[in-house]
C-alpha cells in the first residue's frame, strides 16, 4: 500500500506517466479524480477507465504488474480476466464469515473463467498488543485457513493488525522499508516469497 499523491503526466505520445514510490510504478482510478470527488461510473465508463489504465499507461519494462482490485465478482473483475492474460488470482480476506463469503464467491468467480488461484492471505489476521504484546483475534481465528481447506488452496501468508502498516502505509512508507527487521515486514516478506514461488515460471 502507498500513499502516493499528484496528477499522472502524459508522454509525447499521450499515454500517461505512472506515479512512482520507492521504484515502484503505480497508477490508480484515484489519481484520475478529484481527490474528494465520489467515483459514481456505470459499467461502460468502469470497463473503459481499466482500459485506461491498463493500455494508455507508459508502464516499460516489469517484473510484476499487480492489480488490486474491490472485493466482490462484478465488472471489473470480469473485464480485466477477459481482456488480458493473468499469471494468478491472490485472495486476500479477513478472518469473519461476511468478508469469508465475498473471498469464497471471488476465488469460484476465477476458476471459474480460468484464472489459477495462487491462494489466500488472512489479512488483519490477529492483533497484537504493542505493550504486552498478547495476541488478540477481533475477527475471529483461522476464518481463511479453514476457507483454503474447503477450496483446497494455499494459505500464501498471514498478516497482522499492527499500528505501524497502518502508520506507514499513511505516510507512503513500506513497512519492509520503515521496519525492515519487525515481524510485521516479515510477514509481509513471506507472502510475496510464497506468490512469487507459484506463479507460472518461478523457481520452486
Amino acid at each position: 500500500m502507498m500513499n502516493l499523491k499528484g496528477t499522472p503526466a502524459l508522454t509525447d505520445s499521450n499515454l500517461m506517466i505512472p506515479l512512482v514510490n520507492y521504484g515502484i510504478n503505480c497508477m490508480s482510478m484515484g489519481f484520475l479524480v478529484e481527490e474528494t470527488a465520489p467515483i459514481v461510473w456505470r459499467g461502460l465508463m468502469v470497463m473503459s477507465a481499466i482500459e485506461k489504465l491498463l493500455r494508455q499507461v507508459e508502464w516499460g519494462q516489469l517484473d510484476y504488474l499487480v492489480i488490486d482490485m474491490p472485493p466482490g465478482t462484478g465488472d471489473v473483475h470480469l473485464s480485466i480476466s477477459q481482456n488480458i492474460p493473468i499469471s494468478g488470482a491472490v485472495i486476500v480476506s479477513t478472518p469473519q464469515d461476511i468478508a469469508l463469503l465475498d473471498a469464497e464467491r471471488a476465488a469460484n468467480m476465477f476458476q471459474k473463467v480460468n484464472v489459477p488461484v495462487l491462494g489466500i492471505v488472512q489479512n488483519m489476521s490477529f492483533f497484537q498488543c504493542p505493550k504486552c504484546k498478547h495476541e488478540t483475534y477481533i475477527f475471529g481465528a483461522e476464518g481463511a485457513k479453514e476457507l483454503a481447506a474447503k477450496l483446497e488452496l494455499d494459505v500464501l501468508g498471514d498478516i497482522p493488525l499492527h499500528m505501524n502498516i497502518r502508520e506507514m502505509s499513511d505516510k507512503g512508507q513500506p513497512i519492509v522499508i520503515s521496519h525492515p527487521d519487525s515481524p510485521e515486514a516479515n510477514a509481509y516478506l513471506r507472502l510475496s516469497a510464497e506468490v512469487m514461488k507459484k506463479l507460472p515460471g518461478s523457481p520452486r
